[in-house]
């Protein structure tokens, strides 16, 4: 088993347990160092001290025939009671003892001969701690100036560390409790902390369950800024995702829609009277465009919006094809068609796209249309213009937007779903183009007008 593996998933399990390993190690060195820096107080008050004791001893020497003489009894009592912890020599600068405290009658010949082999400059101190005899020692040379000349000794005074212990340990014991209680708290304010810092998280992870609960539609309301990153990107994901699925569902309907010509075609023929293979000629004309438009209809599901890179596609042979398709469908109408193209108009798209646009139009033409049907294109200002009128009843102004609404239609009584307007709207918009409704002067009925790029 990896360690990857023994984390726990959860980010708050994560950083708690983080803390709870971590922060022992802070508490340790924090600790350490406190006890260091309180035990390097002590030994400087025990030097302080110390060098105290020797003023106090020289404030009562005084040297007589050469020699440094201290009385018996001294200011500080402590001198005076032996074994008490505090203890005073005084050597002569070559090592003779010439005088020790009542108090250090006991003190070993080893530790003795060991202060008097200490050489110090005169200025110069020493102050040390020797675990072994259980003392600080803090030594001073001492330049006396008499009338036989200058004589030198070196005071040494020592000082129990049973003190210095005692204090140590009453400081440890409190110091580590405190650090414990402080541990416990800041694992507790860690976990608040935690909690708090999280919750953005939670709300974001009861957003999205809304979502996918159909409660609402995206990620509500302000986030941190580290968190806002990913909402707005979750966001774009769900509009992305959502437009694909109403562009998948749209292009079942298209599909369904853009069948119904080819269908409606060899419905028609069969009552025609036509020998078998005429018939079998349209069969397999029809069959192949139904393929076309199956495919062209799953290409459109997958691809992006935007003008695509295409050869320019000729309008007039394509307009004459889905004409004379429709002239099958509606033969019973008997619909007149004028057809005023502009020689070489080009379309710079694709040629199912311009297919499904004009078949759409001109099929409502022919549909809501009484006897004529009107097909004009013509290029200005670098732009295609194709616009397509019949002699119906028209298109009111407050409805003209409501038909190109999916779904949409101007005449229930009319078989159809309202969509094909619709496609013409989406396909126009993949090409930055534009569609108008309008009423035909010159027919009458409705005129829609198309503005799409050419080359």
């Amino acid at each position: 088993m990896t360690f990857a593996a023994l984390l726990p998933r959860s980010l708050k399990a994560r950083l708690f347990w983080a803390s709870v390993v971590l922060l022992p190690v802070v508490t340790l060195f924090a600790g350490a160092a406190l006890q260091r820096a309180f035990h390097n107080s002590l030994k400087a008050s025990e030097a302080s001290q110390a060098r105290l004791h020797v003023y106090l001893l020289l404030g009562e020497a005084e040297l007589r025939n050469g020699r440094l003489w201290l009385p018996d009894t001294v200011q500080e009592p402590r001198f005076s009671q032996l074994q008490s912890g505090l203890y005073a020599t005084v050597h002569r600068h070559g090592g003779e003892l010439l005088w020790r405290s009542p108090s250090a009658q006991l003190l070993s010949e080893p530790l003795l001969a060991r202060l008097a082999a200490t050489n110090l400059e005169p200025g110069q101190t020493l102050f040390q701690h020797l675990p072994a005899e259980g003392v600080f020692l803090f030594q001073y040379p001492v330049v006396w100036e008499g009338e036989s000349g200058e004589r030198r000794f070196l005071v040494s005074v020592l000082h129990s560390d049973e003190s210095v212990d005692r204090e140590m340990q009453a400081f440890a014991t409190q110091l580590w409790g405190w650090l414990g209680g402080v541990y416990l708290l800041a694992l507790l304010m860690q976990y608040l902390i935690m909690r708090w810092g999280l919750k953005p998280l939670d709300r974001l992870a009861e957003d999205l369950g809304a979502i996918e609960r159909g409660e609402t539609d995206k990620l509500q309301g302000q986030y941190p800024l580290e968190v806002q990153a990913v909402t707005d990107n979750l966001n774009r994901l769900i509009e992305s995702e959502r437009r694909q699925r109403e562009r998948y569902r749209n292009t079942l309907a298209d599909l369904a829609h853009s069948l119904k010509t080819p269908l409606a075609v060899m419905q028609g023929a069969a009552g025609e009277g036509l020998d078998s293979a005429r018939y079998r000629q349209l069969v397999t004309e029809q069959t192949a465009r139904m393929t076309q438009i199956v495919q062209y209809q799953l290409s459109r599901a997958v691809k992006s919006p935007g003008t695509p890179l295409a050869l320019p596609v000729a309008v007039e042979p394509l307009v004459r094809r889905i004409l004379s398709a429709l002239s099958k469908v509606y033969a019973a109408k008997a619909i007149t068609v004028d057809c005023e193209l502009e020689p070489q108009l080009n379309f710079a798209g694709d040629e199912h796209d311009l297919m499904e646009l004009l078949g759409n139009l001109l099929e409502n033409a022919f549909k809501y249309g009484e006897r004529r049907v009107r097909v004009r294109g013509w290029r200005d200002e670098g732009m295609l213009w194709l616009e397509v009128a019949d002699d119906g009843p028209g298109v009111s102004p407050e409805r003209r937007q409501t038909i190109l609404k999916r779904g949409e239609r101007l005449d229930s009584s009319a078989p159809g779903q309202g969509i094909g307007l619709a496609v013409a709207v989406d396909i126009l918009s993949s090409y930055d183009g534009a569609l108008e409704v309008r009423d035909s002067r010159a027919l009458g009925g409705a005129a829609f007008r198309i503005q799409l790029p050419t080359l």
